[in-house]
Formats: structure tokens, C-alpha cells, sequence
């Protein structure tokens, strides 16, 4: 019997972690996080494609709050239809009782501001260690980094690396830091964390590219400078498929090299063009009759494409919709 009873916690365990596992809207604390090449991490970094497809961010997309996805995992799919609906009516500016691409365009602009607001809201929480409403330096290099108060050993590759990455933060954080008081506001926070909220950041962002980057001080990255220390040891099929993405994604104008508006489009991903694809893929997956618009019908017929839902446990309140009420 106690064989028995072992064996059922174990799968219960185990299914418990998998389902957890599977609906995860999770994400890394503290500075953004970036990609391979040095990029702010976009949006729909976890997205995927077909079987790799991830549908979390989906829900985090028309439900603005990663907290809110990991809530609507847990409804029956009549409450999940049910909360949906009402948010339907929040999107729906002309009271058509339909969705058109611009009306949805518009609410995922504002449900990637905020959740960007409510990552960095996280993250200044972690971060304000003595609770007075601001974030130092020191509080920050503290819950991020781990060094202590001992020699660093930068030979060691790995530490040099996060030396590196904390230099970078550190130059971002002085420049969100506005009124040069040496600690961050929970608005400032927000434009050092997430700089692609922030159009004063932009400038910053390209300075520290550039530095790094720009071995010829020409204001330009060929793809040699591009590349840099990334394509060391790297194999010719690495370098041919970089080279590819340089010419027909990067370059936009084609001149061999990447100018400013090139390397911060590379550098701080478009939320406007991440909310462009989304739209694109949410309609194909809802638009039954291709009339270019959505019914409320067609949007509740495809519920589980916009939210989760998964379990029996769920509340009877929608919550957080405030976010919204004053933007519309």
C-alpha cells in the first residue's frame, strides 16, 4: 500500500511539473534580456512557430499581464470565455460587436506597454532593498550580479563576460538616471529596463553599440564589426547565414554596412512590427469568413487562440481591467 502511495505522489509530481511547465509566462528578473548578437530580447522572443509555436504569448498579447495568463491557465473555458468576452468590449472603440486589424493592432500596442510595466514593476520591487521607493546602484549590482567582495578573476572567461554585462547595465542605468540623483524612480526603472519604452533611451543604446562596435569610429557597422567577437571559432555555415541575415534583414539600404537607424532597429526590436505580426496571426487563426474583421462570435469560437484555460479552480471576478479604462 505504501508502494502504491509512493508511486501515485511521484506521477502527481510529475504531472503537476509538466503542466507547469507547459503554461509557464515566467521571465528572467532583472536587466532586459538579450539575444546572441547583443539585441534587446523582442516580445515574441518564446513565440515560435508551428509545432514550436507557444501560445502563452498569445494570451499575455490580448491580456496585457503575464500574472493575468497564468490566471486564465487556471479558469473552465466557460469563465475564460466569459472574462473574454468583456475584454472584447473594452477592444471593440466602435460598438460594432467586431474586431477590425486596427482596433487589435491598438490593444496589443498598449498590452506590450503593459507588460513591460509590470515586468519592470517585478523587477524594482526585487531590487529596492531598503524599500524607500527608489533603486541604487548598489541595490541593483547586489540582487543581479553575484561578485561579492573579493578579487575578480577576468581571465575567466565567464566573469569577464558578466563584468561586461555589468558595465553595460551600468552605463544604462546612469542613463535613465534624469535628475542625476544616483537611484532610479519606478519610472526611470521602467526606461532602464525596457529602453524600447523610452524614445529618450535610444540615443544611449546606439552610444554603447557603437563603443563596443565601431572599431573605425566611421558611425557605421560593416559586417565585420557587426559580427566581432561572435564570429570567433564560429564555422563558414554560421558566418554565411549571419551574413544573409545582415544583407536582407539589417541592411536596409543595402550599402554593405549598417548606419544609426539600421543598428537600433537591429539593437531595440519594434514593438510596432512585433504588434503588426501578431494581428496577422491572430486573424488567420480566427477570421472564419475573411471578412477582415473578427465577430465576437468568431473570437469565443477560437477562445483558447486569444486566452488560457485549463482547470476547474477558477474566481468569479475579472480583474485588473483599470489598466485599460483610462485609454479608451
Amino acid at each position: 500500500m505504501r508502494n502504491s502511495l509512493q508511486v501515485l505522489t511521484c506521477l502527481s509530481v510529475l504531472v503537476t511539473v509538466t503542466h507547469q511547465a507547459a503554461h509557464s509566462h515566467g521571465a528572467r528578473k532583472g536587466s532586459a534580456e538579450r539575444e546572441d548578437d547583443g539585441a534587446f530580447s523582442p516580445k515574441d522572443h518564446h513565440h515560435g512557430h508551428g509545432e514550436e509555436h507557444d501560445n502563452s504569448f498569445d494570451h499575455e498579447a490580448i491580456l496585457g499581464s503575464k500574472a493575468e495568463a497564468e490566471e486564465f491557465d487556471e479558469l473552465s473555458p466557460e469563465e475564460a470565455k466569459r472574462r473574454l468576452y468583456v475584454l472584447l468590449g473594452k477592444m471593440d472603440r466602435n460598438q460594432d460587436e467586431s474586431i477590425d486589424r486596427n482596433e487589435l493592432y491598438s490593444w496589443i500596442l498598449r498590452s506590450f506597454k503593459s507588460l513591460s510595466e509590470e515586468d519592470s514593476n517585478d523587477r524594482f520591487e526585487d531590487a529596492d532593498e531598503d524599500e524607500d521607493g527608489f533603486v541604487g546602484w548598489e541595490e541593483y549590482k547586489a540582487e543581479e550580479y553575484d561578485f561579492g567582495d573579493g578579487d575578480f578573476d577576468l581571465s575567466d572567461p565567464d566573469m569577464a563576460e558578466e563584468w561586461k554585462l555589468m558595465e553595460e547595465d551600468r552605463y544604462l542605468f546612469l542613463a535613465a538616471d534624469v535628475n542625476k540623483n544616483e537611484k532610479l524612480d519606478q519610472k526611470e526603472f521602467l526606461a532602464f529596463s525596457h529602453p524600447e519604452e523610452d524614445p529618450a533611451m535610444r540615443p544611449h543604446v546606439l552610444t554603447q553599440v557603437l563603443s563596443e562596435k565601431d572599431k573605425d569610429k566611421n558611425g557605421e557597422l560593416s559586417f565585420q564589426e557587426y559580427v566581432g567577437e561572435r564570429g570567433q571559432d564560429k564555422d563558414k555555415e554560421w558566418l554565411i547565414a549571419e551574413k544573409d541575415r545582415f544583407d536582407s534583414e539589417l541592411d536596409k539600404n543595402g550599402d554593405n554596412s549598417l548606419n544609426r537607424e539600421e543598428i537600433l532597429a537591429w539593437i531595440i526590436p519594434s514593438n510596432e512590427e512585433i504588434a503588426s505580426d501578431e494581428v496577422e496571426h491572430l486573424f488567420s487563426g480566427a477570421d472564419d469568413d475573411m471578412n477582415e474583421h473578427l465577430s465576437f462570435e468568431e473570437v469565443l469560437n477560437n477562445h483558447d487562440l486569444f486566452v488560457g484555460s485549463e482547470a476547474t479552480d477558477y474566481g468569479d471576478h475579472l480583474h485588473n481591467l483599470h489598466r485599460f479604462e483610462d485609454e479608451l
